[in-house]
């Protein structure tokens, strides 16, 4: 029987993992796919990890004081798990976010405290198709409300408690689940601290594991691949930064860089959700196929790990469920 809790924050991590079988069989793939169901987290998504861990991290390191306002950029995930750690703890918070993201998003942190701050995209830019010069804006207009309203910048970028949320919390619970027997994890990367944390945990128990970084097909600098494509329908990632911290650190290991354009992500969702009951968003279905692009070759009769990395149903008025 699972204990009382004392408040959502608390409810944060220890999420299922399930085996994909009913998509593998369907297409005939040797091996196995299983999936980590962070859309289960209270705030929908992976990030309610981040937020937790870096508010946790301040805390401890005294860099965020009682009381004071909570400030960060956010594609809608990181904002909304930071609304929910905020309100719980005592913290004002104001996410900011490009008008190019979902408005589900939006609506999800005003309902849950949070004040909402909304940056215009780059002239020509796409809605649902966030660029890297988008967030550039959302970044300026970060920083000036970091000062002006004297608020701890979250900064999933640069915070440790970002990969260590992942080291200490998914990545071992993946190794716990499967009780070992892993072949291989991949993730579309963000920020990087999913991808840092889960990697360096699994490669401490197996070296011999391989780790795949998935990033939008045309977007894909950090796999040193030529930009053709900066827009994209991958939200929360793939936003041409090749200056991740968490991947500069010489003990996170990359065995390989897969590619995923927007209609596989959008089939890729399509069929988790249709096959296994699973409603997952782009990115989860970026993570899917790609672990099937791996079990049709090098990866051939292995398993492997993927995110489902937050909800279907952050993406009601986008053209994923159209």
């Amino acid at each position: 029987m699972l204990p009382l809790l004392n408040s959502a924050a608390e409810a944060i991590g220890n999420t299922p993992l399930v085996r994909l079988d009913r998509i593998t069989s369907s297409l005939g793939l040797e091996g196995t796919i299983v999936a980590k169901l962070d859309y289960l987290n209270p705030g929908g998504s992976k990030k309610d990890r981040v937020a937790l861990g870096i508010i946790e991290e301040a805390e401890r390191l005294g860099t965020l004081k009682p009381g004071q306002p909570v400030v960060e950029l956010t594609s809608g995930n990181t904002g909304t798990g930071l609304s929910i750690v905020c309100a719980v703890k005592g913290y004002p918070f104001i996410a900011v976010m490009s008008r190019g993201n979902s408005v589900e998003r939006a609506r999800m942190m005003s309902a849950l405290g949070a004040k909402v701050i909304l940056v215009d995209q780059m002239p020509g830019s796409i809605p649902g198709q966030v660029s890297g010069s988008d967030l550039k804006l959302v970044e300026e207009k970060a920083k000036e409300l970091e000062i002006s309203r004297g608020a701890f910048r979250a900064d999933q970028f640069l915070r440790d408690g970002n990969w260590m949320a992942h080291f200490d919390g998914t990545g071992a619970e993946i190794w716990e689940q499967t009780n070992g027997y892993l072949d291989g994890f991949v993730d579309f990367v963000g920020s990087g601290g999913t991808y840092a944390g889960v990697s360096r945990k699994l490669k401490a128990m197996n070296p011999a594991l391989k780790c795949f970084i998935v990033e939008p097909d045309g977007a894909a600098v950090l796999a040193n691949k030529e930009v053709s494509q900066p827009e994209h329908p991958i939200q929360g990632g793939g936003y041409m930064m090749p200056d991740l911290v968490y991947l500069k650190d010489s003990a996170v290991a990359v065995d390989g860089y897969l590619q995923v354009s927007g209609d596989q992500a959008r089939e890729g969702a399509r069929l988790l959700a249709g096959k296994e009951g699973v409603f997952g968003g782009f990115s989860s279905g970026a993570n899917l196929s790609a672990a099937i692009d791996l079990l049709k070759g090098e990866m051939k009769g292995k398993t492997i790990a993927i995110m489902i990395c937050d909800s279907g149903l952050k993406y009601l008025s986008t053209d994923l469920w159209a």
